[in-house]
């Protein structure tokens, strides 16, 4: 038990620490970057619509393809109705964690993010159905999301949802890493964890730079460099330079390597089904960005006919994709049927309720990582944004996961749950 308490004790120090890093912050060299209010506000909106496009786009092909590349009529083609997704746990899980900052602010602690999750309503699978039942059933976080307690801790759950963390972290991969450490523990541990940070730190990155491959590396630096997950994007890339107008080429290296190779599935929950650990769906939101090469059709078809989870990886790169854009730059078919009336299910945000809470929290994330918020000369509000150097968590891995913390929820706080372990 001792030992088990000093590692609560040094987890918990660890987890207080890159949080306070990841508000605080300092600039690198003393540099900031400038964006206008406006500028985010248009980058922000066009984040979501990507991932609303890319959900709405790959949603009918989901597990159609395992193990294999989806024909290109097997994806529908587009329609600008498909934008409107506001039941897909792709998108509206991330809200919850929005609710949870917009309510409690900043220094809200992992175990309120716990209890916030355990009394969500929606249907969930995998990591996050096994964290939720965990929070439900009283163990509290990190363990809710523990290889120990959670046998899924290296699926796909939290990257499927960790858009929120970039897209209200402009420039900040230190507040992305940062929040991470709180709401990716609810369910997922090593690599599962590193997906979501990933996919957080290019968000954060595509408000300032164009480039994929640029945003990528951004992503990569937010994770521990000696990871599977960074080994298998650091492939991707190689494996792209070699190949780089032939995606087929590098999806058939991606298949030997990270679907067929023992050594790469030894966390995963379906050995013999559908793959849904983070590091291969991962790979495809890479394949999507880079060689779509800045096309919105292209990048969305490519992540999608990789197969495997093809709705969720188009929905992250169109994401990505579309923040470098704008929305007031994307294409009409993307934006003339948006609904900005409809909540989303299961939350308190239709998607002007979004704009505005993303706004806010973003504005403070700028402020408590030591930005600025000034008037240009025409009254305009801009922010300046220190440049951050990432500090990624040390390394973690669910096949041989550290000691649990033995985090448990007072009875005060079980009394807060609502529902049972098992109850969707």
């Amino acid at each position: 038990m001792l030992a088990r308490y000093s590692f609560s004790l040094c987890a918990g120090v660890f987890l207080a620490y890159v949080w306070l890093i990841g508000i605080v912050g300092h600039a690198e060299d003393g540099a900031f970057r400038r964006i206008s209010l406006a500028t985010y506000q248009d980058k922000m909106e066009a984040a979501w619509i990507g991932q609303m496009v890319g959900v709405g786009w790959g949603g009918p092909t989901e597990f159609r393809a395992v193990g294999r590349i989806l024909r290109e009529d097997e994806v529908p083609p587009w329609k600008p109705e498909m934008v409107n997704q506001f039941n897909q746990d792709d998108i509206y899980v991330e809200m919850t964690f929005l609710r949870t900052l917009e309510q409690y602010g900043w220094d809200v602690s992992i175990r309120q993010a716990g209890i916030d999750f355990a009394n969500s309503r929606y249907r969930l699978w995998h990591a996050n159905r096994a964290g939720r039942d965990n929070l439900r059933s009283g163990i509290a976080p990190p363990d809710s999301g523990h290889p120990q307690f959670n046998k899924h801790a290296d699926d796909i759950d939290y990257q499927i949802e960790a858009d929120f963390s970039g897209i209200i972290a402009p420039g900040l991969p230190n507040t992305v890493i940062a929040l991470g450490n709180i709401f990716g523990r609810l369910m997922n541990y090593g690599d599962g964890l590193y997906g979501g940070q990933f996919v957080g730190g290019m968000y954060a990155e595509a408000f300032f730079e164009n480039d994929p491959l640029k945003i990528v590396e951004a992503g990569l630096r937010c994770i521990p460099a000696e990871s599977q997950y960074a080994e298998c994007i650091r492939d991707v890339i190689m494996w792209w330079k070699e190949n780089p107008t032939d995606w087929q080429a590098t999806w058939e290296k991606i298949e030997a390597k990270y679907n067929r190779h023992p050594d790469y599935r030894r966390a995963s929950c379906m050995k013999e089904l559908a793959n849904i650990d983070a590091k291969i769906n991962g790979a495809y939101i890479v394949m999507g960005l880079l060689y779509g090469k800045g096309d919105p059709d292209q990048t969305v078809l490519i992540s999608t006919r990789c197969g495997q989870d093809s709705d969720c990886n188009p929905s992250n790169a169109a994401g990505v994709l579309f923040t470098t854009i704008g929305a007031r730059q994307l294409p009409e078919r993307f934006t003339a049927k948006l609904n900005r009336q409809t909540v989303f299910s299961h939350t308190e945000y239709n998607f002007d309720r979004l704009v505005e809470v993303c706004t806010k929290l973003a504005r403070e994330a700028v402020q408590r990582a030591g930005g600025r918020i000034e008037q240009d000369d025409q009254g305009r509000e801009v922010w300046l944004i220190p440049v951050q150097k990432p500090v990624p968590n040390p390394l973690e891995q669910c096949w041989e996961p550290g000691p649990v913390a033995d985090s448990r929820f007072t009875p005060e706080e079980r009394n807060k749950i609502l529902y049972p372990p098992g109850e969707q």
